[in-house]
């Protein structure tokens, strides 16, 4: 494969500059230096009706990814982890709030005793008919504080806020999306071309220690990737983290005598649709980075399919559709998008010019349509395609202001439909490569050896904690 196309893989899950609100000044900061700094609440789509097979319950949880808490919760009620249902996946380095149902037939609420934990709190409990799915909810409500900014950055934040709200938000797949270490794409891309040798060396093999989030490097998991090169799996298994249950899986088959493939089959099945909706999105991301450069990102062309934020339908724009002057109010009035690729073999393709360059930014990944057909027919596990929205509406927006025992902060409060990041946001306000570039001018010495000139206070940005997906 080409250097280029490396390159711009790893980049898939970093903002990379490219904003709407590219005209106000990041104001840089820190976020989740404490999980209460990063509030996550679902609003529901529906009330439980009291009545049903499924036990509802509305769960607050700190520190704790949603799968620990599924598995929780399953083993809590003496059911399979497939028994508990949720909306979507929550930030684990947050308080997050969320329902989940239980599937216990033939049982009540008062045939299980009260879930205790010291980082969960089970805020209410209900029974209703059916089983809670991803995407069954409203929205999604946030609560985020910034840290390390001073007062007067509200009024930045607050215009990035407004802005959004008037525009709608790049739907930009979220960091959580592609692992700890960024690259779900990429063991993903190797498992659709079906090498599963090479899907396990970039999953289990060594890093560079720049790869690895601040803070987070540990030296056994960087020996344990060093023995796995080497071809010492049980060693490696005895020093990778438990808490990386995938690498683990994966160590434990080579570890007694596995094959490359069977390793991979040994890896949890909705693990490797992570890894797939992990390549799925850094291609969305590509597609949506493109039409924002090319300033279409709002805007509809010829070909493209035209997504309804009601429904979630889409329809294909021709020319009759463009010259319809309900269509610009439509747009306006973030009743429609466009809409981008998560790349399936049954997803609808876009038409024209823009069908030609969603299909450009899948082969830019060393991945074709034929291979996805081919993963399917290979492994039996068909890879679900349908359209995103390449923009979002946000509601809500508020800013604050304030100062406690930690310090200052600016608190940003906003709502997102489900299936949106709030880090694209936070991205918006912060803007977090720009005011790195900033403040590294201002240390560097001029030709004088004086610091060079600027208003920044700021030293950067620091984003961390989310959800791994390995």
């Amino acid at each position: 494969m080409a250097e280029d196309h490396l390159e711009h893989d790893h980049s898939a899950h970093v903002q990379t500059g490219v904003y709407l609100t590219d005209e106000i000044a990041g104001i840089g900061g820190r976020l989740r230096e404490r999980p209460e700094d990063f509030i996550v609440e679902e609003v529901p789509l529906y009330q439980p009706s009291g009545e049903g097979e499924h036990v509802y319950l509305f769960v607050q949880k700190v520190n704790m990814s949603t799968t620990q808490l599924v598995a929780l919760v399953a083993k809590h009620f003496r059911v399979r982890e497939f028994a508990v249902g949720y909306a979507g996946l929550k930030d684990k380095k947050a308080v997050t709030r969320q329902v989940l149902s239980v599937h216990v037939p033939g049982k009540k609420l008062e045939d299980f005793p009260s879930l205790q934990h010291d980082r969960v709190q089970v805020m209410w409990a209900d029974m209703h008919g059916n089983k809670l799915r991803r995407g069954h909810l409203a929205a999604n409500r946030f609560a985020i504080k910034i840290r390390g900014v001073s007062f007067r950055t509200v009024i930045q934040a607050n215009r990035v806020l407004q802005t959004l709200a008037k525009l709608g938000v790049p739907n930009r797949a979220g960091e959580q999306r592609f692992g700890f270490f960024g690259n779900n794409h990429l063991v993903a891309r190797e498992l659709i071309k079906g090498n599963a040798k090479g899907a396990l060396d970039e999953l289990l093999g060594p890093k560079p220690l720049e790869a690895y989030p601040a803070g987070y490097v540990d030296e056994r998991q960087v020996e344990s990737r060093r023995l796995y090169a080497a071809g010492e799996y049980f060693k490696a298994l005895g020093l990778m983290p438990l808490g990386a249950t995938t690498e683990c899986e994966a160590l434990r088959a080579l570890s007694r005598g596995a094959s490359a493939e069977q390793a991979v089959r040994a890896i949890n099945r909705t693990q490797r649709g992570f890894f797939i909706s992990g390549f799925q999105s850094a291609v969305f991301n590509a597609v949506l980075e493109r039409r924002m450069r090319e300033g279409t990102f709002a805007t509809l062309r010829e070909g493209d399919l035209a997504y309804k934020h009601d429904n979630g339908a889409v329809f294909s724009v021709d020319r009759a559709v463009l010259d319809d002057e309900q269509t610009a109010r439509r747009l306006q009035a973030l009743e429609i998008s466009p809409s981008g690729p998560n790349w399936g073999v049954k997803m609808m393709r876009a038409g024209g010019e823009v069908g030609a360059m969603e299909l450009e930014c899948l082969t830019r990944f060393g991945v074709t349509v034929e291979d996805l057909k081919s993963f399917a027919e290979r492994t039996g596990e068909e890879i679900d395609g349908d359209r995103r929205a390449l923009r979002v509406p946000l509601t809500y927006p508020d800013v604050e202001a304030g100062v406690d025992e930690h310090g200052e902060f600016v608190r940003c409060s906003f709502e997102l439909p489900p299936g949106a990041f709030a880090t694209t946001v936070m991205s918006e306000i912060m803007k977090p490569d720009r005011v790195k570039a900033v403040s590294e001018a201002e240390v560097k010495p001029s030709a004088d050896g004086a610091k060079g000139g600027g208003d920044t206070t700021d030293s950067g940005v620091v984003i961390e904690g989310q959800e791994s997906g390995s």
